[in-house]
């Protein structure tokens, strides 16, 4: 029932979750009762509920599928009813016509043999619309008469509107025009009085066409303009709150990987502190031992405390680093939504989950190639550039001769240098915005990268900042060295970090080249 709640409030994946966890303990009673099927039908049911609403039909149709052979099981014949449907809903968005009615019928056979009226108000209603499609008009009408009296009788104003709408959608593809528009109106005044927008969708597009049909061509642009704006509200409505279930989701992640810093970082302390009272306990000792096997064996455990403790600051670092990723990224994509840009806030939602799955695949490693934390970058500054209104121009450059696979790297090294050149360097800059990440070997025992821009310079930017109320104080860069630091040392070579501004030959800031 949890899972049902906040699929109600629209909290898709946490409802999905304990759905999940529900079906998880239900699965593993040997003879469940009659209490516990129908807990594993409503949880299945919910799921594909979900799924409808994402658009995800076929995990839908699964998940309904389930909850009809536990119902069949139980004998629940209303369980069996709802899920036959909610499949003709699914096959109907598909355009599986024949499928729809297919289902449509096995949900009202069930439904008459219960005498379920509102079942079989549903059923006629979705039969007399899917007949439309197909071009049986007097098969529509005939069950959308059958539907309206069902209707009225338990009151269901939803419905009333409803199948009102699809008569008059019968009636302008019969040509009957002035009944057509009786139907419409009174349909109208419901759904518009009770702000029913789904059915409002509805309503307005086929009205729109009944004043194409008849020429009033003024009519039919103002209804279909009126279809787009709350087809647009409903569609923007459910990928905000698709959105903030996935900020919501890493908030609590970022929460977590705080409490797991400070555990890490205790046992650091205590590692540390063992390996002070080692010190002492060796040099006192040595004093009556042989100096050489009691050195031999010191120097063996303090390696290997060392190792630990090393692995464990990188495993701190990498976790204070992850979370601010994610959310500056999370919240570039709010531009689109904010913006009412649907298609784009599904473009960019795409590039953001290849992130999220490449920021964790790498979580978990302390390494990876160039070549991999190039690409993450690209998916990073693709979505940072939703804020610049796509104004940067970014562009790699990298040496041919080099095989990037074999050249390793903390994963997300290269994300604060970026950062910096978008928010301090062209964030405040007029005209092109460009960013070039260069890529060659120096030397032989050397790679070289490089991150340009033709931003304000940091001197500007500098000046910015002071006259700034509100000054935070930026950590990505000092993390960075220190990650870099402990990347080393198992290493032979070290690293070194410049900046610099670009300057012409009258030392005046220049253009990016």
């Amino acid at each position: 029932m949890l899972g049902v709640d906040y699929r109600r409030k629209n909290i898709y994946t946490t409802a999905i979750n304990y759905n999940k966890e529900a079906l998880e303990i239900a699965e593993k009673v040997e003879n469940p009762n009659s209490g516990i099927l129908r807990s594993m039908e409503v949880s299945y049911n919910s799921i594909g509920n979900i799924y409808i609403l994402l658009e995800q039909y076929k995990l839908a149709e699964k998940s309904f599928k389930k909850a009809i052979k536990i119902a069949e099981k139980s004998k629940n014949k209303w369980s069996l009813s709802i899920n036959n449907e909610n499949i003709a809903k699914i096959k109907e968005a598909q355009d599986s016509l024949d499928l729809a009615i297919y289902y449509t019928k096995k949900a009202l056979t069930i439904d008459k043999s219960i005498n379920n009226h509102y079942g079989r108000m549903i059923c006629y209603n979705r039969l007399g619309k899917l007949f439309i499609k197909k071009g049986e008009y007097s098969n529509a009408k005939q069950v959308l008469n059958d539907a309206m009296p069902i209707a009225k009788s338990v009151k269901n104003n939803f419905y009333i509107a409803l199948i009102n709408n699809n008569l008059g959608w019968v009636d302008t593809k019969t040509k009957n025009f002035s009944k057509a528009k009786e139907h419409f109106k009174t349909s109208l005044e419901i759904a518009e009085k009770k702000n029913y927008k789904t059915a409002l969708t509805e309503i307005y597009t086929n009205y729109s066409e009944y004043y194409e049909q008849t020429g009033n061509h003024e009519n039919a642009l103002k209804y279909y303009k009126k279809y787009t704006t709350i087809s647009n509200q409903l569609l923007n409505d459910k990928t905000s709150k698709y959105v903030n279930d996935l900020i919501a989701k890493y908030d609590s992640e970022r929460k977590t990987n705080q409490i797991k810093n400070l555990a890490k970082q205790n046992e650091i302390a205590q590692l540390q502190l063992i390996k002070n009272r080692n010190l002492w306990a060796i040099f006192l000792v040595s004093i009556f031992c042989l100096l050489v096997i009691l050195y031999f064996l010191y120097r063996q455990n303090s390696l290997k405390k060392e190792k630990k403790i090393l692995t464990l600051e990188q495993d701190v670092l990498r976790n204070q680093m992850n979370p601010h990723f994610i959310f500056n990224a999370l919240n570039s994509i709010k531009h689109y939504i904010i913006n009412n840009e649907q298609k784009n806030a599904v473009h960019y939602l795409n590039k953001f989950s290849k992130l999220i799955r490449k920021i964790l695949e790498s979580s978990s490693v302390k390494e990876v190639s160039l070549q991999e934390e190039l690409e993450t970058m690209d998916l990073y500054m693709n979505i940072e550039n939703i804020r610049f209104s796509n104004e940067i121009d970014y562009n790699f450059n990298v040496d041919q001769t080099l095989d990037l696979s074999k050249i390793k790297v903390p994963p997300l090294v290269l994300q604060p240098f970026l950062e910096n050149a978008l928010w301090h360097g062209l964030s405040s800059k007029k005209g092109d915005k460009n960013i070039l990440l260069s890529v060659h070997k120096p030397s032989e025992n050397f790679i070289q990268i490089d991150i340009q821009d033709n931003g304000i310079g940091r001197k500007a930017s500098a000046k910015i900042k002071s006259n700034k109320t509100i000054k935070r104080k930026s950590i990505g860069i000092e993390l960075t060295k220190e990650r870099l630091n402990n990347f080393i040392k198992g290493f032979k070579n070290t690293f070194s970090l410049s900046f610099n501004d670009l300057f012409d030959d009258q030392k005046n800031q220049t253009e990016l080249k």
